[in-house]
């Protein structure tokens, strides 16, 4: 560049010799081209490589999607194999995808049931102490979403059945 100063130590390296073949730069890049090929070659073909490359870029996407679950769990034989951190972290975090739904079925084949007033999966700890048209009472063991990340049990609890999700099929 002009007044020296602004050169890389690479910039010097190169124009001293040193390191790449002249013959294969353009703008300090090396094209890697064989022996014996012009890399400036006249000035229409070096246009010609400009607008190729300018062409080239309005097909690179524009980002990436990393928030889209991969294709992976698109398949739901792949739920069953799933720990429940797992199930509960899906259920929890990719609502209203095909995933949420694989979660909760697979939730309700492993003896989960939603509560629709709390949103949290509660499953019974032991059979119920009394069961009626309206609901349930017992121990139950449910999965504290909001506050631990865990199950934990709630004893004389009353599962309404107003309140039981019943839209997923469990097969």
């Amino acid at each position: 560049g002009e007044g020296g100063a602004s050169q890389s130590s690479a910039d010097l390296q190169l124009s001293q010799g040193e390191g790449l073949s002249q013959d294969n730069l353009v703008g300090g890049v090396d094209l890697g081209l064989p022996e014996g090929v012009d890399a400036h070659g006249p000035p229409e073909d070096q246009a010609d490589r400009l607008g190729m490359l300018e062409a080239s870029m309005k097909f690179m996407p524009e980002m990436v999607e990393t928030d889209r679950p991969k294709p992976l769990f698109d398949n739901p034989q792949v739920f069953d194999k799933l720990d429940m951190d797992t199930l509960f972290f899906i259920f929890y975090f990719q609502t209203g995808t095909l995933q949420q739904y694989l979660a909760a079925r697979e939730l309700k084949k492993q003896g989960w049931r939603f509560h629709k007033k709390y949103l949290t999966w509660f499953q019974r700890h032991e059979e119920p102490v009394e069961t009626g048209h309206q609901g349930e009472r017992g121990t139950y063991v449910y999965f504290d979403y909001e506050t631990g990340w865990c199950q934990r049990i709630k004893t004389d609890f009353t599962f309404d059945y107003f309140y039981l999700e019943d839209e997923v099929p469990a097969q």
